[in-house]
């Protein structure tokens, strides 16, 4: 994690952004509504990928995000990173596909949202696969290019299913 916000990002290491890299345990192990998931390779971690219980911030992020995301109903992905040597063989998909179910089977959270840096080469695109664009917040004269997205929690046939009552 701390790789991709130095040499993906640029900008290193944030302590009022990245506070949950420094406290994994504190930040998934032990609580009941956020997990990390992470992939392994020849004693390595080569993906990550997170759950938490909390919408965006503002700032950086508008207000109007913070309002639409409330924390503690909202599920926002976090940390969804791939060494970029075991890029393109769905460990991202697979990760993310996890957390989708997770948030599906807690009750507690009926939102999952998530924002993306689009200098991270492919991973607009990706993230379209699974959600829909609610504000594209890219700026040449930010720091930060960031589209965010939410990802339907209702499954193709639950629509279909409530669409036929």
């Amino acid at each position: 994690m701390l790789d991709t916000f130095y040499r993906v990002f640029g900008y290193g290491y944030l302590p009022d952004l990245h506070d949950d890299v420094i406290d994994l345990a504190g930040t998934y192990l032990d609580h009941p509504t956020q997990r990390l998931w992470v992939a392994e390779h020849a004693g390595q971690i080569v993906a990550t990928s997170a759950i938490r219980a909390r919408g965006p911030r503002n700032p950086p992020h508008p207000a109007w995000l913070v309002d639409r995301y409330p924390d503690g109903t909202t599920a926002q992905f976090f940390r969804v990173y791939v060494r970029p040597e075991h890029q393109r063989r769905g460990l991202a998909s697979r990760l993310v596909r996890q957390g989708i179910d997770f948030v599906r089977e807690t009750p507690a959270l009926d939102r999952l949202y998530l924002h993306t840096d689009t200098r991270t080469p492919g991973a607009l695109e990706f993230w379209q696969t699974f959600g829909e664009i609610v504000h594209d917040g890219r700026d040449p004269a930010n720091t930060f290019q960031t589209v965010h997205l939410e990802i339907p929690l209702r499954h193709e046939c639950d629509r279909r299913s409530s669409s036929q009552w």
